[in-house]
This record gives C-alpha cells, sequence and structure tokens, in this order.
C-alpha cells in the first residue's frame, strides 16, 4: 500500500466522511439489526453515521485516505473512563444520558440505536487509558486493498511508540480475523445483540518496538 495517504480529517470533511461510513456500513450486519430493511437503512442509516462524525471530529479524531476511499473514527479514552459515553461525561459533569441522546437525534421510534448503545458501552473496559477505534469503513468497491488495515495500523504505531493500548468491537468474525493478525485479542465473552449478530470486544496491547 506504499503510495496512500492518510490525513486528518476537518470539518471541511465532514459530509465525505458521512456519505462514506453511510455507504461503508450498509450490508454491515450491526447496521441491518439496528435499521432493518434495504430501504429503511437507506433513509435513515446516514443519521448514525452522522453523529458518529461529529463526536469524533468534536472529540477524537477522524483519519482518511487522501482518495477519500476509506476512514476510520477513534477517541481517546481517559484513564478511569469507558468510551463514548465517558468521554462525554467529561465535559458535562450531570453525565448526561448519550444513548437516549443518540436515539433522539437519530431514530426517535427505533430502540435498537439505544440499545446498541448501551450494550456496548457496559462492555467497554473501563480503567486503563486507551484508543477507541470506534468505526472503520472502507468503500465496497474498494475493499480488498488493504486500506483498512493502513489506516489502522497508522494509528497502532503511535500507540506502541507512545506505549498506549487499543480497543475496539469486531462486528463480524471476518474482522474479528483482521484484528486478531494486528495484535488484538478478545477480552471476554461476545456480545450477542437481542434478536441479532454477536460483536467481540477486542483489546491490543502497546507492541514493543
Amino acid at each position: 500500500m506504499g503510495g496512500v495517504a492518510i490525513r486528518i480529517a476537518g470539518e471541511d470533511d465532514r459530509d465525505l466522511v458521512v456519505r462514506l461510513l453511510d455507504e461503508a456500513f450498509q450490508d454491515d450486519p450491526v447496521s441491518r439489526w439496528v435499521f432493518p430493511g434495504q430501504e429503511y437503512r437507506r433513509r435513515t442509516h446516514h443519521r448514525l453515521m452522522a453523529a458518529f462524525t461529529d463526536a469524533a471530529l468534536a472529540d477524537g479524531r477522524a483519519e482518511l485516505t487522501e482518495d477519500g476511499a476509506a476512514c476510520a473514527l477513534w477517541l481517546p479514552v481517559p484513564a478511569g473512563e469507558d468510551g463514548p459515553a465517558g468521554a462525554d461525561a467529561t465535559r458535562d459533569e450531570a453525565a448526561e444520558d448519550v444513548p437516549a441522546q443518540v436515539r433522539e437525534a437519530v431514530d426517535p421510534d427505533n430502540e435498537r440505536v439505544e440499545t446498541v448503545a448501551r450494550l456496548t458501552e457496559g462492555i467497554h473496559p473501563r480503567g486503563r487509558a486507551h484508543e477507541y477505534l470506534w468505526m472503520i469503513g472502507v468503500l465496497p468497491h474498494r475493499q480488498g486493498e488493504g486500506l483498512g488495515t493502513l489506516l489502522v495500523t497508522s494509528v497502532l504505531d503511535r500507540c506502541d511508540r507512545e506505549g498506549k493500548a487499543a480497543y475496539l468491537e469486531a462486528s463480524s468474525a471476518r474482522s474479528r480475523g483482521l484484528y486478531e493478525r494486528l495484535g488484538f485479542r478478545c477480552t471476554g465473552p461476545a456480545l450477542d445483540l437481542p434478536g441479532g449478530p454477536r460483536m467481540w470486544p477486542m483489546w491490543r496491547e502497546p507492541q514493543t518496538l
């Protein structure tokens, strides 16, 4: 993958990132569970991708291949916190109900938007500071070129230099295998969404250079 440039996405890239993630995740098992039915998903799914993108641009880091074919959303999680909801609580000591707010903003009548947020929050490791790979998407016609691996390893290399751990939830057996090859290991029992697919919480210790 030599020659593929990666840059930090900014506010001017918001619409591009939302469109990219929307297209990349249309057939993802978790997206299909949250938004069942192709037409419904095409009408609504992009709102959730927009919420995730806005959160990453505000509190984290969005990395984008220069050609706009792939993007990864990362959030830094300080010690003692537990992912996006915990990060939000640092700004608002009232500890707002983030999953409920996301549901209200994205699709108020769809309880699965809130359910998946609560369940993933519940399995998120607590205690140690880490980088959270919230989402990574590659346009369907560009998948299989190694762009996803390139994006992930660019941040993992930084984690290794800084002695920092990384965490994610794999949403398919295929992606779980990819992440295992990059040094991630399952942290505990898989999360089975009610009547839906399985997700695997995965943790990676910093590697010795």
